[in-house]
């Protein structure tokens, strides 16, 4: 493919097809956030790629191509950014950290959180990771023993918050066992109203509340007054450390960068770091795994392989306590790589171009909102052998399951901007899975059929009841 700059123009973005609409608001009104992607998978398999929408005045460029998506996210941040609608929310929040900052903003921030969450750290990383997952095998025995139905999508959720925010800020919150008003039940309120203000045609709630954006305020509110006391107990805790001591974790690394001299990061940088590091490490992950499970709880034969890949792995612990341990479970990471082919986190990317360009031939001008779909091409054989089945082997190295084209599957982005939390995002699905086959059968206590698909910014099963059966082989389980 050529690049943007060489590029000569073909068609205009007028010229592309677009579906039926109603006069002056085109496909406007027919939008459903909760369902945009598949109305564009939709659309996409009738139309072809690309095709566009008619938002009102606004057009919108619309394409499944992989590897036009590749451009994009290759020649990022100077040439494309994402729409900007999502940093405007963002920002409004009191959030705009790494995720969502654009323009020369960005590049401080990347640095802090790359380096934050560098694969070198792992080692240290892990005693945590394993306190943690041992808690959730003790949550999950007990329901196993009492026969009770498992709300995965609430225990994995729980997880990664107790995970993120013990990592990230060196305090462990145990949503896990308590209930009430946790900080995990206001974050759950953020996406769905983020996604929802993002998709409005009109900024609304800074004139009107609805009750919907009053309890996203009081959770919003509630995020941040948690948000302050983690900075205000890192802050104590650095002043109380000996001269020369090294952070002990995310956020007091971001509080040591920002008393540097001619440092970027000051305290709203910080404080916006803490809560995209919040939201992001809450709901990406988790989603992943419920989906994951989902499959596995279709398919008892993979269950099985995943069974004996972590008994082999850890012998008769419960789940793993080394990172070589963590690092022989390829398949693990692989059976939520295959989960997330066929249920993709994020569905659908949203970005505009910061200047007039030609992409794939059509040009278009600046700020044209570019939504890329994703699944077509993930389920297509031109890219995957077998598109529709569930084969977590194909994503093994050196495995051989027919076409594999991994420029096709963008879960994690790509270029510059590429996701800086997918190798503890990795670290995180092992050590549960692992844990999870290693102890237990699953059975999905629904329709598969019952289970929707869900846009709150990421994708989310509507449901994940599951029932425990414990395996008869003993394990060693951590104090």
């Amino acid at each position: 493919m050529e690049t943007a700059t060489a590029q000569t123009a073909t068609r205009q973005l007028a010229d592309l097809p677009a579906p039926g609409g109603l006069p002056v608001v085109g496909n406007l009104l027919a939008l459903r956030p909760e369902r945009l992607h598949t109305q564009l998978e939709a659309w996409q398999a009738e139309l072809g790629s690309p095709y566009r929408l008619k938002l009102g005045p606004q057009q919108v460029y619309v394409s499944a191509d992989p590897e036009v998506l590749q451009t994009v996210l290759r020649d990022r941040p100077e040439r494309y950014r994402r729409v900007h609608q999502i940093e405007r929310c963002i920002a409004e929040m009191g959030s705009n950290g790494v995720f969502s900052v654009e323009g020369d903003a960005w590049r401080p921030q990347r640095r802090l959180v790359m380096e934050a969450l560098n694969a070198t750290h792992f080692r240290g990383f892990l005693p945590v990771i394993e306190k943690i997952t041992a808690r959730l095998l003790r949550h999950w025995q007990a329901a196993a023993a009492a026969g009770t139905v498992v709300d995965m999508s609430r225990d994995l959720m729980r997880f990664t918050v107790d995970v993120t925010t013990a990592l990230a800020f060196g305090e462990d919150p145990n949503t896990m066992d308590n209930d009430g008003d946790v900080i995990q039940n206001h974050l759950a309120e953020v996406f769905p109203r983020l996604m929802a203000r993002i998709n409005a045609p009109v900024a609304y709630w800074r004139h009107v509340r609805l009750p919907a954006d009053r309890r996203f305020d009081r959770s919003l509110a509630a995020i941040h007054a948690h948000v302050d006391r983690l900075i205000a107990a890192a802050h104590e805790r650095l002043r109380a450390a000996p001269p020369g001591r090294a952070p002990g974790n995310v956020l007091e690394s971001m509080l040591r960068a920002s008393e540097q001299p001619g440092s970027q990061v000051n305290d709203a940088v910080v404080h916006a770091n803490v809560m995209t590091l919040l939201l992001a490490g809450e709901d990406t992950t988790a989603h992943t795994l419920a989906w994951t499970l989902y499959f596995l709880a279709q398919h008892p034969h993979w269950q099985e392989q995943l069974h004996l890949k972590s008994r082999e792995a850890l012998g008769d612990a419960a789940l793993p306590a080394t990172l070589e341990q963590v690092r022989a479970l390829d398949l693990l990471e692989s059976a939520a790589n295959e989960a997330q082919r066929l249920r993709p986190i994020a569905p659908v990317l949203f970005f505009e171009p910061n200047q007039d360009v030609v992409l794939d031939g059509v040009a278009l001008k600046a700020r044209t909102p570019l939504f890329f779909v994703l699944r077509p091409a993930m389920l297509d054989a031109a890219h995957f052998a077998s598109p529709l089945e569930y084969r977590p082997d194909r994503w093994a190295p050196g495995h051989v399951v027919g076409t594999h084209n991994s420029r096709a599957f963008l879960q994690f982005g790509a270029g510059p901007r590429v996701c800086p939390g997918r190798h503890l995002a990795g670290v995180e699905v092992r050590m549960v899975l692992a844990m999870l086959m290693r102890n237990f059968r699953i059975e999905l206590m629904v329709d598969p059929a019952a289970v929707r698909e869900v846009l709150a910014f990421t994708m989310m099963p509507s449901e994940m009841p599951v029932r425990l059966h414990a395996r008869a082989q003993a394990a060693r389980i951590p104090a």
